[in-house]
């Protein structure tokens, strides 16, 4: 399966179909009469055994939810803008075609699924200010003009999101934003911030940020400098995001619903929003030349480690992801 306008293009631009067909992949694009999650369906339907996906994380997690429902293998080619999901899947990013010789002589590897309601997630979802921009009009063609007509209600406070959280550190009401993650992110070196040293701890990453009593000029910048300085929990006056890992997450409210953006998607979901993870359940096939992640960095001298510890599966058939 490959989405053709992941990426600004990308599946032209490098050949991937031509590269996937001459290995003998079939190769289906995905339209408006089919998305990628029913040409998966379909592929099973005719029997194949491993499905394939040309794309960023939306279009991957579409096709992972069937495969992991099925018990196919994945290959994932990363076509998309950011590509989260492949860049910590270790795949080289500045060449998707590399990807596709896991078709060949692939390795085998077992990752967790994050999942939120009915859907399935490779990366995160996200309630607050990304979601909001993601349902503004024109979001794949202008993302900064998404943001800038949606930042401003965020940065002044007179938005947020309208749920609360139950945290290790008590209930959060209409936090900023809030951030889910399939495996915790890495956050305390400005270098590797955002990656995921493994995709295997069976636990979910969250993020909450409090609504602060007098919003900084901006939201994004003060976000980004709060994690760097906190690796898990509030500062010592509670204040700061608060960061966890737990295999279940649930937001609530009074409200019918909340929208979402999950892996870049925008979805309207209704509440309690009950969010979790599933251990092992997707079955990824990995070119044996990959760039792969890096070392997990050491922490720095002094830094702060309260708050619930990461539960970390092991699986000796699998490599570490």
């Amino acid at each position: 399966m490959t989405n053709p306008h992941s990426g600004g293009g990308k599946t032209a631009r490098y050949g991937l179909v031509q590269r996937a067909e001459e290995m003998g992949a079939q190769v289906w694009t995905t339209s408006a009469e089919g998305d990628a999650a029913s040409l998966a369906k379909n592929a099973v339907e005719q029997g194949a055994q491993v499905l394939g996906v040309v794309g960023g994380d939306g279009t991957v997690s579409a096709v992972a939810a069937e495969a992991a429902d099925t018990g196919r293998s994945l290959v994932v080619v990363p076509a998309g803008t950011r590509n989260h999901f492949a860049r910590d899947l270790g795949l080289d990013l500045s060449d998707p075609g590399r990807a596709l010789n896991a078709l060949v002589d692939g390795e085998p590897a077992r990752v967790d699924l994050g999942v939120v309601g009915p859907h399935v997630f490779v990366n995160n979802v996200s309630f607050g200010i990304y979601a909001d921009a993601l349902l503004e009009p024109g979001y794949r063609q202008d993302k900064p003009r998404a943001f800038a007509a949606v930042a401003p209600g965020y940065v002044k406070g007179e938005q947020w999101v309208r749920a609360r959280v139950d945290t290790p550190w008590g209930t959060v009401e209409f936090p900023q934003v809030v951030l889910i993650s399939n495996n915790p992110y890495h956050l305390t070196t400005p270098r590797w911030l955002g990656r995921r040293f493994s995709l295997t701890t069976g636990q979910l990453g969250a993020i909450v940020l409090k609504r602060p009593a007098h919003a900084p000029p901006d939201l994004l910048r003060h976000l980004r400098g709060e994690l760097r300085q906190h690796e898990h929990g509030p500062g010592a006056a509670g204040e700061g995001p608060l960061i966890w890992s737990a295999p279940g997450i649930t937001l609530s409210g009074d409200a019918h619903h909340l929208d979402a953006g999950i892996d870049g998607e925008a979805v309207r979901l209704p509440l309690p929003v009950r969010c979790g993870i599933l251990p092992g359940a997707l079955r990824v096939l990995l070119p044996k030349d990959r760039p792969g992640i890096p070392p997990v960095p050491a922490v720095r001298p002094g830094a702060r480690r309260p708050g619930p510890k990461a539960r970390r599966t092991k699986n000796p058939s699998s490599e570490r992801i």
